[in-house]
């Protein structure tokens, strides 16, 4: 599958043409995982990105970046989402074009039902990660019972808790086609040639290297997936090309950064150039 490109922007355009992204997640002391995904939401040409967290934390994610809005969500005493939270975020779900649920989010009995109502629920498409992904691991039934079309992505220990099994890598990986067919989702298995399929077009990436493997990475892909979804992108679409230019960053950051010292918000700080880099790319074949 070739790797799909936005198209070139309306000189008549304005914010409302690219979508508002809703970026659910974050708890007590997991801030930078949510700012990361709103960050790079931001940068992956999203109209709108608010991001809805436990209200203990709000402040803190809401100085990381003016870029975004910011709503509080109940939180239990832990400072993570209560119960109550997915009912006190419907209405900004309402209006989102896409949603990205997971990053930073913890593990507790509200985040399971918040996560199991929200997929349940939203109409729209919806890339799932990290914490998201353990709560569906929790009660994998609904994994096959979205209300809209979803993008689930795992790195290999999150996927072999979404099907129950200790499997090798490469099994996962031959695993991988079956198991987004049968739930009628994308998956995006992250890890070396990241391989994105919905059980029949199947695409293996060709970007990226070893000093991603970082703590955040996910978070960064999370965002850009998210925000391309608010554009004129099919799922399909969005999870290739977020995939592609969240491992192109990585490679020019690692051009500046090296192995060792690349962070997530070394690759978030070069996603303008990867998308740069990738539409001249295009424009040129």
């Amino acid at each position: 599958m070739k790797v799909p490109q936005l198209k070139r922007r309306d000189a008549n355009s304005h914010k409302g043409d690219y979508g508002r992204v809703l970026l659910i997640g974050g708890s007590r002391g997991m801030s930078g995982a949510i700012a990361l995904a709103g960050m790079s939401a931001t940068r992956s040409g999203a109209g709108l990105v608010t991001l809805a967290v436990p209200d203990c934390c709000l402040g803190t994610v809401a100085q990381f970046d003016p870029n975004y809005m910011t709503i509080g969500l109940p939180y239990d005493s832990d400072g993570k989402l209560s119960a109550a939270a997915g009912t006190k975020v419907l209405p900004f779900v309402e209006v989102a074009t896409s949603i990205g649920l997971g990053p930073g989010l913890s593990q507790s009995d509200g985040t399971y039902q918040s996560v199991l109502q929200l997929y349940q629920h939203y109409r729209g498409p919806m890339v799932v990660d990290a914490d998201g992904l353990n709560a569906l691991a929790k009660q994998p039934s609904a994994i096959g019972n979205p209300a809209g079309p979803r993008i689930l992505t795992p790195h290999i220990g999150e996927f072999r808790r979404l099907i129950g099994e200790q499997i090798a890598p490469k099994a996962c990986r031959e695993r991988a086609a079956d198991f987004a067919a049968k739930h009628g989702v994308i998956l995006v298995l992250k890890g070396n040639r990241t391989i994105v399929t919905d059980g029949t077009l199947r695409y293996e990436n060709t970007t990226g290297n070893p000093g991603m493997a970082t703590g955040g990475s996910g978070d960064v892909l999370t965002g850009v997936i998210t925000g391309l979804l608010s554009q004129d992108l099919t799922s399909m679409e969005a999870a290739v090309l977020g995939v592609y230019i969240h491992g192109l960053a990585g490679d020019l950051a690692r051009e500046a950064a090296g192995d060792v010292s690349m962070t997530a918000e070394t690759i978030k700080d070069y996603l303008s150039q990867a998308f740069i880099q990738s539409n001249n790319a295009s424009t040129s074949d």
